[in-house]
């Protein structure tokens, strides 16, 4: 009996020490050495039958994982949806901390608004807030989709603040500190990663980069449904997955945020501090705080033998990234970059093997860190963030152009989408409940207007400053990098203004406005209304707005006849409508037409006059050639290799989530023999089309145009159309232009020999100049706000505003089109006024002076309407809305296919 019990003990211990042995050798265990983990919160094998780092877990699986979590550990993690994506997956976070954190989450947000505004806490106030609160920290995993391994550091985050609660480093987080994870925040990009790369792997994982798991076929995991970079949509919101975010962090206020990212596969890790230049209305004290995070991740990196690097790549200018909107709610924030191994396995160019598990740990070393250095300046972190309010609020204070007033006159739409966007970045924004005066001028009930002296009066500056600039130093070393032929280092855009790139008229004043307004919410609907809803003879919408675009895709779906006019117009000498305006003539329809008319300007915001004459005593009739019958147009768009996913997806969204209005997909090697006759208007996205159409197609394409069809190029689109191969547009693509006035040309026979004529250099430059090739394109401009001029007496222009301002990208600048061919219908302004925001080099300014923006060439029955740059960028042009809706839907109108 005694020797049963002795072996069944024995065998206990050696069970026991196997398990135990097997833990120490196992993935979980090397994440942070020397943790002690608790059964009772389940692993990653135990819910999804494989080791941290083993695969790369799907949006399914991870939300499996975390409910577990929460399911073992309800007092310590809440999870919660903030949203749903286009394809209708749960966006999630979760919340961990202490018992008692947790259980008053709401109450530690209402004490984190009230600590977010000075105008109703003061000092003393703050101060017995502050020595309540707790500190929180903000984790996003995941905006790219195909960045894989951020969202399994998610998942071992949470376990690991759990599961070892007793570890030194947890206990002082979970003391004073909670932890915002959004583990996954680009679902359907990921999906799309994740079933691609699983499907196309064979009998074993390649570490080759020329294999095909390391080459995703178009469009890429890295964007969501609609193709949209997600971390450039923090200005405009135009996604779902942003609003449910941006709502969230609004929320709770975390006093860090951090977006963990993939870079390249050869790199290392990069974390803060951010290389130059800082927006200017970040504070010192926000970029010190955030360096001391780094600092606190160097120190774990050392540690543990990872290499990383900081300030070279990845700036902190553009305010519309995951890193730098929270900055302006005073917040610290940073991205953080580790390098990709795209799959489970990857060999980098020195011939080292980076695993899966390689990269999720070191995410995950920095999600701790992170946490941990967040903990140790908890009272710092929570008395900068008091003070960074109280400062913003000052700065307002003192600023010339303190209130900023949107008169709302021509623009309504736009105006009202602009105020309605800031009330949903959490800005106060208010309507004037009556007339007022303000720096000397009168505005009407119903103007919007924003102070600036605010606790995000900062965000509300730069958003809505014509210019913000970058750092003089960091400037001359652009210039200096460029002469000598480098590239230079700017990361992104650099003009931004919202106001501009919505065409909304802004005014300022420097003095406070204090009358009767109310509140501005975000989802406050923009207020239609039909006069004279009993018309005898039909219904005008004056054109020139988004609303007025609304309300013609509407009536179009709904089969309503509609005519617009090419020309404006005066009605009976009493009412003034734009060229463009919409014309519902009722004896063109229905019994039910009212009624229908109602419903639309309801929905759409449009302002709808009915009208008891035709009688036109200036302008177009009724019954003019120049009123045109609207058609409602099957547009197709080219998609898939070699489009631009971002144009595509950008264009898409547009037309159908702005202009309400769908479209049809179409793979682009099938235009090159496809018969588009069923189509009205054919889109081709920013791409480089030469191999995948070529002549054949474009010659397919040529024949559908001049049966009446409609091209609409965007971009590098243009330049596949403007290709003398090609032929499908009358203009050509411009060199850099350069003074050879004192240069001696190389002839074409010196060219080919191997002497040439001597030459005296007299100085550096002469060596440069020498250097340089006789046929550079111009400079590439990483992105500015231009300004654009526009015709006002072509119908493709109508009702859009004279002046406009649009994105320039890139070095594509193309000649005038010639009257014979066609008509330079909107082109950039003079070198003097042609930036509208943003640095651009000297030389572009002079070379893209009065070059045209949009182009139209009639061909036939049809035409060709080709924007040089792309109007759809990011859908935060919306200034530009209405200009491409005449492309799209008045173009169709004008065409003359066999109806």
């Amino acid at each position: 009996m005694i020797f049963k019990y002795l072996s069944f003990i024995c065998s206990l211990l050696i069970t026991l020490l196997i398990s135990v042995n097997s833990f120490a050798n196992s993935a979980t265990s090397k994440m942070w050495p020397g943790s002690q983990y608790r059964d009772a919160i389940p692993t990653f094998e135990q819910v999804l039958g494989y080791e941290v780092g083993d695969r790369i877990t799907n949006h399914h699986d991870m939300l499996r994982y975390f409910e577990a979590l929460e399911s073992a550990e309800p007092d310590k993690i809440k999870l919660f949806e903030y949203g749903r994506t286009w394809e209708g997956r749960k966006l999630i976070y979760v919340a961990i901390g202490s018992a008692d954190n947790i259980a008053d989450l709401e109450g530690f947000a209402n004490k984190m608004q009230q600590l977010s505004d000075p105008r109703k806490t003061d000092k003393q106030t703050a101060k017995k807030l502050i020595a309540q609160l707790p500190v929180s920290v903000w984790l996003g995993y995941g905006v790219h989709g195909n960045e894989i391994s951020s969202t399994d550091a998610a998942m071992m985050m949470a376990y690991h603040l759990l599961a070892a609660p007793d570890e030194p480093t947890n206990q002082k987080i979970l003391a004073n500190t909670i932890v915002f994870i959004d583990p996954l925040q680009n679902p359907d990009g990921r999906t799309r990663f994740t079933s691609r790369y699983y499907s196309t792997v064979g009998m074993e994982h390649s570490d080759d980069r020329l294999s095909a798991e390391h080459n995703e076929p178009w469009p890429s995991g890295r964007s969501n449904h609609y193709l949209f970079d997600m971390n450039r949509d923090w200005l405009a919101i135009t996604q779902p997955e942003t609003a449910g975010r941006i709502k969230t962090i609004n929320h709770y206020r975390p006093l860090v945020v951090i977006d963990l990212h993939e870079m390249g596969g050869d790199q290392s890790y990069y974390f803060s501090p951010s290389a130059q230049p800082f927006n200017p209305h970040m504070t010192k004290t926000q970029i010190d705080n955030i360096a001391i995070v780094g600092r606190n991740n160097g120190k774990h990196f050392d540690r543990l033998g990872f290499d990383f690097f900081t300030r070279e790549i990845f700036d902190a200018f553009y305010p519309g990234y995951g890193d730098s909107w929270p900055t302006f709610y005073g917040a610290s924030a940073s991205t953080y970059e580790v390098s990709s191994s795209r799959g489970e396995i990857f060999k980098k160019a020195t011939g080292e093997i980076l695993t899966y598990f390689n990269t999720v740990h070191r995410h995950f070393v920095a999600s701790v860190s992170t946490a941990e250095a967040v903990s140790d300046n908890h009272k710092k972190l929570l008395n900068d963030y008091y003070q960074y309010q109280v400062n913003a609020i000052s700065a307002g204070e003192d600023k010339k152009e303190r209130v900023y007033i949107l008169p709302n006159q021509l623009n309504k739409a736009g105006t009202h989408r602009l105020a309605t966007l800031m009330a949903q970045h959490d800005i106060d924004v208010h309507r004037a409940k009556e007339a007022f005066k303000s720096c000397g001028k009168k505005y009407q009930a119903g103007t919007y207007f924003i102070d600036s002296a605010q606790p995000k009066g900062r965000f509300v500056t730069t958003t809505f400053s014509k210019q913000v600039d970058m750092d003089s130093k960091f400037i001359k070393e652009q210039e200096r990098r460029r002469s000598r032929k480098l590239h230079d280092e700017i990361y992104d855009t650099t003009g931004w203004s919202l106001p501009l790139m919505f065409d909304v008229d802004v005014e300022h004043c420097s003095k406070p406005i204090s009358i009767a307004t109310e509140r501005v919410n975000a989802d406050d609907q923009l207020i239609g209304d039909v006069s004279n809803i009993d018309a005898t003879v039909g219904y005008v919408v004056n054109w020139g707005d988004m609303a007025a675009g609304r309300f013609l895709t509407a009536a179009l779906l709904k089969g309503i006849a509609v005519k617009s006019a090419d020309k404006a117009f005066v009605l009976d000498n009493k009412h003034q409508f734009s060229a463009g305006s919409l014309i519902i003539e009722k004896r063109a329809n229905d019994e039910n037409l009212a009624s229908e008319i109602a419903k639309i300007a309801t929905q759409t915001g449009a302002i709808v006059t009915g009208v008891n004459t035709s009688w036109v005593t200036e302008g177009p009739s009724f019954g003019s050639d120049n009123s045109v019958k609207m058609v409602a147009p099957k547009i197709a768009m080219a998609w898939d290799e070699p489009v631009s996913s971002l144009s595509a997806g950008n264009s898409r969204f547009v037309i159908e989530r702005q202009f309400n209005y769908p479209v049809t997909a179409i793979r682009t090697p099938m235009l090159k023999r496809a018969d588009l006759s069923h189509y009205h208007v054919l889109i081709l996205p920013s791409g480089n089309y030469m191999d995948a159409l070529g002549e054949t197609g474009a010659d397919n394409i040529k024949q559908w145009i001049k049966r009446g069809g409609v091209l609409i190029t965007f971009g590098q689109a243009t330049k596949f159309a403007a290709d003398q191969t090609i032929g499908l547009l009358d203009v050509k693509r411009e060199r850099a232009f350069k003074d050879e006035s004192d240069e001696k040309k190389p002839t074409k026979e010196s060219e080919k020999e191997s002497e040439v004529d001597g030459q005296l250099f007299t100085s550096k430059e002469s060596l440069i100049k020498a250097s340089e090739n006789i046929k550079e394109k111009p400079d590439f401009v990483a992105g500015v706000l231009a300004n654009i001029e526009v015709d006002q007496e072509h119908w493709l222009t109508a009702g859009v505003n004279q002046q406009l301002a649009a994105i320039a990208y890139g070095n594509d600048i193309y000649t005038p089109i010639k009257l014979a061919s066609g008509k330079n219908v909107a082109w950039f302004s003079g070198p003097e006024n042609v930036l509208a925001s943003g640095y651009l080099w000297e030389e572009n300014k002079k070379q893209l002076a009065y070059k045209p923006y949009l182009i139209h060439q009639p061909m036939a029955k049809g035409m060709v309407i080709s924007f040089t740059q792309e109007p759809t960028t990011r859908a935060y042009l919306d200034g530009l809305n209405v200009m491409l809706l005449n492309t799209i839907f008045r173009s169709a109108a004008h065409a003359a296919p066999l109806r």
